[in-house]
């Protein structure tokens, strides 16, 4: 196998975050260098605990946590999403951490000496609010300037938002950072909520992957089938006739080994920051002639569904301890 991708993640970790990670912590080919935790589908200190009780199960305490932001840098008091994620962000579980245990995590400057020492092989991967990878910027723009890529789940583009009827939640929780991690990266690849939406996991598949952990035993495998049962019955309630649940946020990792998998396109991208019924709207340039001022970036348009799937269902259905 060719050397594993390094990645850094962050992340608010609700469901499909949760599954997300999983899938990465499933791999051989991610190096996960360290994750961060933000506030966004839940408050800061729960994805903070939640990320300590995946670490905790998984045994992987070599993955260092980093505390991200508490709010955006709108200044306006986040909306959290217990009915979508859970009261916990995990569902149906209320995790819970022993007394024992080697919980740490560092503060996000820390992880500026660690993008440092990798910026030119490191694919950072976001798939919640971006105040704290703006916070990055802020603090070392140079170096983040010169990271290899960024892959962002965020924004929708000729399609319904999913928090008001323009605006997709990430973009919407802190347009001011989204703008400028769009203005000064370099290399961005945003993965829209007109893409993911399709990202369909079926019930079945939940039921393949249970079975086969219920003879595994592995701790992240048996969590992924309540997780996805808790975002189904959310989507079914709120989406009629959807016959899955999305798993918005994996598809940036899926980006990042099949990217033949998607049509993409360079696009002029922004995000109205304007107080009023657009707020938190993406917006892009597709004119022949675009608008001069804005910061070209590469969109998803489209994504192979039969791929994702194969891709998602292979990462599961293997067994993560026997590799350890």
């Amino acid at each position: 196998m060719a050397n594993p991708r390094k990645v850094i993640i962050f992340g608010d970790f609700g469901i499909d975050d949760t599954i997300t990670l999983f899938k990465a912590l499933f791999r051989e080919d991610f190096e996960i260098l360290g994750v961060v935790a933000d506030y966004g589908n839940v408050p800061r200190n729960k994805v903070l605990r939640n990320l300590n009780f995946i670490q905790y199960i998984s045994g992987r305490y070599d993955i260092p946590i980093f505390e991200g932001a508490f709010v955006p840098l709108t200044a306006i008091d986040p909306e959290f999403f217990p009915e979508v994620h859970g009261p916990e962000g995990l569902g149906p579980f209320n995790p819970v951490l022993p007394e024992t245990g080697d919980f740490q995590t560092f503060p996000i400057e820390d992880l500026i000496p660690i993008i440092k020492m990798h910026y030119r092989e490191l694919t950072i991967v976001t798939f919640g609010r971006l105040s704290s990878l703006a916070t990055t910027f802020i603090l070392a723009l140079d170096l983040m300037r010169q990271v290899k890529r960024i892959v962002m789940m965020g924004g929708a583009f000729f399609y319904p938002g999913n928090v008001t009827a323009l605006a997709e939640a990430n973009f919407y929780g802190d347009p001011y950072a989204a703008n400028l991690v769009l203005r000064y990266a370099t290399n961005v690849t945003v993965i829209p909520l007109n893409v993911t939406q399709n990202a369909l996991i079926t019930p079945e598949m939940a039921n393949q992957i249970n079975e086969y952990h219920q003879q595994t035993k592995d701790p992240l495998g048996l969590m992924v089938k309540p997780l996805l049962d808790f975002y189904q019955d959310f989507y079914s309630k709120n989406y009629p006739g959807i016959q899955g649940a999305p798993m918005h946020d994996a598809v940036t990792l899926f980006y990042l080994v099949n990217p033949g998998a998607f049509e993409t396109r360079e696009l002029p991208v922004q995000v109205i920051v304007d107080r009023g019924n657009a707020f938190g709207q993406s917006f892009a340039d597709f004119r022949y002639k675009p608008q001069k001022d804005l910061v070209v970036q590469k969109v998803a348009l489209h994504m192979d569904y039969e791929a994702f799937i194969q891709d998602f269902m292979s990462s599961f259905l293997r067994n993560r301890m026997d590799e350890e």
